[in-house]
């Protein structure tokens, strides 16, 4: 996995002196009573806290491939509440293939439908369609964000609370 920093100007080691010549007058450019900065850090400055064990990918791929999966789940269940409602055969014939092909990886899934017969190509096609419409347009994101930071919070507040109150022996009232 490669990974980039940038870094502004004052950051950088300090290599070469830019400074005005004071009295060496037969090299102008050269740098006279030239000490190095000591005082600059060389050290990265990063915001980010660095992951290890992701392999190829980051925690925020492996997310997003999660919810590629999820999303086709999703378009499997909205296309096979439409196709119960107007389709009884499609209906069947999806549901028969789904009790025989894993929904775990989302293209393979769609890959195999295709590969079934010419009406699993249109059902795959389908949800292929609907996977894209609802990512694009009614996924709620911004609730994504919110709702895993809640969870985050919440869940960490409930397992430091449990923990304290089972170290510290203190009855609680009933």
């Amino acid at each position: 996995m490669e990974s980039f920093a940038t870094l502004p100007l004052s950051q950088l080691p300090y290599t070469f002196a830019i400074a005005t010549p004071i009295s060496n007058k037969a090299y102008p450019f050269w740098p006279c009573n030239y000490k190095p900065r000591t005082s600059l850090s060389t050290r990265l400055h990063c915001n980010k806290m660095f992951v290890a064990g992701f392999g190829e990918a980051s925690p925020e791929a492996k997310a997003a491939q999660h919810l590629h999966n999820f999303f086709t789940y999703i378009a499997v269940k909205i296309v096979a509440a439409q196709l119960e409602s107007y389709n009884p055969e499609a209906y069947k014939e999806l549901m028969e293939f789904l009790e025989r092909h894993s929904l775990n990886d989302g293209d393979q899934f769609c890959a195999s439908m295709f590969r079934e017969s010419s009406r699993h190509k249109n059902l795959a096609l389908r949800i292929m369609e609907v996977r894209s419409a609802y990512c694009k347009n009614d996924f709620e994101w911004d609730n994504l964000e919110r709702l895993a930071l809640k969870m985050v919070t919440e869940s960490n507040t409930r397992l430091m609370k449990d923990y304290v109150l089972e170290t510290s022996h203190v009855e609680t009232e009933k």
